[in-house]
């Protein structure tokens, strides 16, 4: 369990910044160099390279280097973790509030029923 929080953990940090979350929405198209990466952000490529190393950090790409192109791919199974995580929080939510619409349904008046 705690290795899934360390997973979860990372993984919503990474997405939690807009530049990162923009990568992975390009990548999502197919595999693209750093530098074509980087093209689409108004930032240094080190700064850049920091945004690489989260994501990969957080299991969410790979990077292969092909000669002095460095190559990044999602990950398929990356967010599977929180995929199920989110999944489970919504059932219970979904639970919850199918309950509280229930015992809503049972307390209101019946349409025409003088009071």
């Amino acid at each position: 369990m705690a290795n899934q929080s360390a997973t979860l953990d990372r993984a919503f940090a990474a997405l939690a910044d807009p530049t990162r979350r923009a990568v992975v929405e390009q990548l999502r198209r197919g595999p693209a160099s750093v530098s074509d990466l980087a093209a689409r952000h108004p930032m240094a490529l080190p700064s850049f390279m920091k945004h690489v190393a989260v994501l990969t950090d957080a299991g969410l790409i790979a990077s292969t280097k092909r000669g002095r192109v460095r190559e990044c791919r999602l990950v398929p199974t990356a967010l599977d973790d929180t995929e199920r995580w989110i999944a489970d929080h919504q059932r219970t939510w979904q639970t919850r509030l199918d309950a509280l619409d229930r015992a809503l349904a049972k307390d209101a008046p019946q349409k025409g029923s003088l009071e």
